[in-house]
């Protein structure tokens, strides 16, 4: 929510990459945070029709997805940022496949220079992936604490 109320107080546009039960929490809570104006900046994307347009996880997909759907704000030269929830039924995924995508996905920020929060379940995380993230994210936030990333690698 903080996310969001603080994306708009910036003057930016919002686009929530979530799932549905997830979604419809937020929806409940919006109204306490956002006037009914302010709501018209948050956007909403499922994050299985992004994550899985192709029928499955394939980067270059997403990444077009992606691209379709901030072709608007960049077209317009409006501010956007993105929190994506990343979600799998398990993480037995081709974790090189995920490294791929988190670097086309790095290039993407620095291209269009926004904001993104790419939430993962810390929980059901392998370590590989863990370091994947640690190297193409320059930001972690774990446990309400935000911190650099020692590991990253800017490219």
């Amino acid at each position: 929510m903080e996310f969001i109320y603080d994306g708009i107080q910036a003057g930016d546009y919002v686009i929530l990459i979530e799932n549905e039960p997830i979604y419809r929490q937020i929806l409940e809570e919006l109204p306490n945070w956002l006037t009914n104006d302010e709501m018209k900046y948050v956007h909403r994307v499922n994050n299985f029709d992004f994550y899985f347009s192709s029928g499955s996880y394939h980067p270059p997909a997403i990444v077009e997805y992606f691209n379709k759907t901030v072709q608007p704000y960049v077209e317009k030269n409006r501010p956007f940022r993105s929190w994506a929830h990343v979600e799998w039924a398990s993480m037995e995924e081709p974790l090189h496949i995920i490294e791929d995508f988190e670097k086309i996905v790095h290039e993407a920020v620095n291209d269009y220079s926004f904001p993104l929060i790419c939430a993962y379940d810390g929980e059901r995380m392998p370590d590989y992936l863990v370091n994947i993230l640690m190297e193409t994210h320059p930001y972690v936030l774990k446990d309400d604490h935000f911190s650099d990333s020692e590991q990253y690698q800017a490219n």
